[in-house]
């Protein structure tokens, strides 16, 4: 007997198809094309983890939203939204350490109307770009 949270075997998906899917919704955007974009208007959404944050750094200007709670952030609909961050109109670029995390949730926060997308290579590829990185977080 196969257990309800078991999905049959010619529906599985592996997390490389979902990024796939993520990504072929996004216009992804470079770390200086996301430092430009912030120049302009847009929200930078920081969502790695504290403890990435304490030991490589922050990134001046950036909203930080723990991954945990994004959803609930982003989501124009919801009682615990940012308002700031979660109305349609305004361009948000979530980043994490890779760009792996944050294309996924990026795609999810596009279903919510909002003009989401992520930073390719994440933080890492910002630092790796000499792009500004402040002191790490308390």
């Amino acid at each position: 007997m196969r257990r309800a949270t078991e999905a049959p075997p010619q529906t599985r998906t592996t997390v490389g198809d979902l990024l796939a899917e993520a990504r072929s919704e996004l216009e992804r955007v470079t770390p200086a094309e996301a430092e430009e974009a912030v120049r302009g208007g847009a929200a930078l959404v920081d969502i790695r983890s504290d403890s990435q944050r304490e030991g490589d750094g922050l990134l001046p200007g950036a909203r930080h939203i723990p991954r945990n709670v994004l959803e609930w952030r982003l989501d124009p609909a919801c009682e615990h939204r940012d308002a700031e961050l979660a109305r349609r109109g305004r361009r948000v670029i979530l980043i994490c350490d890779e760009g792996y995390q944050s294309s996924l949730a990026a795609a999810t926060v596009r279903r919510f109307g909002v003009d989401a997308t992520d930073v390719e290579g994440g933080f890492q590829a910002w630092r790796s770009a000499g792009l500004p990185v402040a002191g790490r977080a308390e």
